[in-house]
């Protein structure tokens, strides 16, 4: 007999933003006139700049000649991307990486729930709070956690609150955990984190072993130069650290990209757990953005 995951039905509520959906769509057809202010998924609502529809017909004309026809790509995408990226991306910043530590995928949300499946469950996972759903939910999943509380913290997650009184900062696990979520710019508060911050985590996670996934999907929105855009600019964090990441993108046309280092063979697990977008033309037309370091973009 075949049977469902039982862990699913521990989400107290569903996924969060389609149910942020289905209240606004009941309160908009009760309420026709009211302007609502949608703070739910983060969709679009310009068009793709022109670099990057340039780069999208290039590719797509290159699948109607024999000469320049390409099929499904590499698993952890091309290499002249990947290199192009090193190149315009982290060069500046002063972080070196090597081709092998680099792949494209599909996108940091499908990562942050891809990622898991090479990990035991027996880990210890510690998330800020307020929280991006995608990391509690994911754990929850995969059956990492027991059931939620009144509240909805779910047992077997360590929680790290982020308020005023931290300055939305989490502060370190009084208890030793195994995986570090961390978001800079955060969703949802917006924080950054300093160079000196970063440097706390990756310390705390080299000393108790840990890995910290660190998401910089929002990295792009960063001005200030005393602020890092990368977890690779804090020395130590090779050794600790998965940067999960999508530079120029947007909703509609995702892509993303992953980092991790070959200690102990992690670099082997990262390629089994999280693939590539295939397709040509969806690499390619990520090229204009692999040079757009410190420019705000549209989302």
């Amino acid at each position: 007999m075949a049977r469902i995951n039982d862990n699913y039905l521990k989400l107290k509520a569903g996924y969060l933003f389609p149910e942020i959906g289905r209240r606004v769509r009941e309160f908009s057809a009760a309420n026709p006139q009211a302007k609502v202010i949608r703070l739910g998924i983060g969709d679009v609502t310009r068009p793709l700049a022109p670099a990057v529809i340039e780069a999208f017909h290039k590719a797509v004309d290159d699948l109607a000649t024999t000469q320049n026809f390409a099929g499904y790509g590499p698993e952890q995408g091309y290499d002249w991307l990947i290199d192009a990226i090193i190149e315009k991306s982290y060069k500046p910043l002063g972080v070196s990486l090597k081709t092998e530590e680099m792949f494209i995928s599909d996108g940091s949300k499908c990562d942050c729930a891809n990622i898991l499946d090479i990990f035991a469950l027996d880990n210890v996972v510690a998330i800020g709070d307020p929280v991006y759903p995608v990391y509690n939910d994911t754990n929850v999943m995969i059956g990492r956690t027991g059931e939620a509380d009144e509240k909805g913290y779910y047992k077997n997650i360590v929680y790290m609150p982020c308020n005023e009184a931290n300055g939305f900062i989490p502060e370190l696990p009084k208890q030793k955990v195994d995986i570090i979520y961390l978001c800079f710019p955060n969703n949802p508060t917006g924080t950054v984190a300093s160079k000196a911050e970063l440097k706390k985590w990756v310390d705390y996670a080299n000393a108790n072993d840990a890995v910290i996934f660190f998401d910089a999907a929002y990295e792009a929105f960063i001005t200030n130069p005393e602020i890092p855009h990368s977890i690779y600019e804090i020395e130590g964090a090779k050794k600790c650290a998965i940067e999960l990441h999508r530079r120029a993108l947007r909703p509609g046309g995702r892509a993303g990209r992953g980092h991790g280092n070959d200690r102990d063979g992690r670099e082997v697990l990262l390629q089994q757990a999280l693939a590539a977008p295939h397709h040509h033309q969806v690499q390619r037309r990520l090229l204009p953005g692999a040079a757009r370091r410190g420019r705000r973009v549209q989302r």
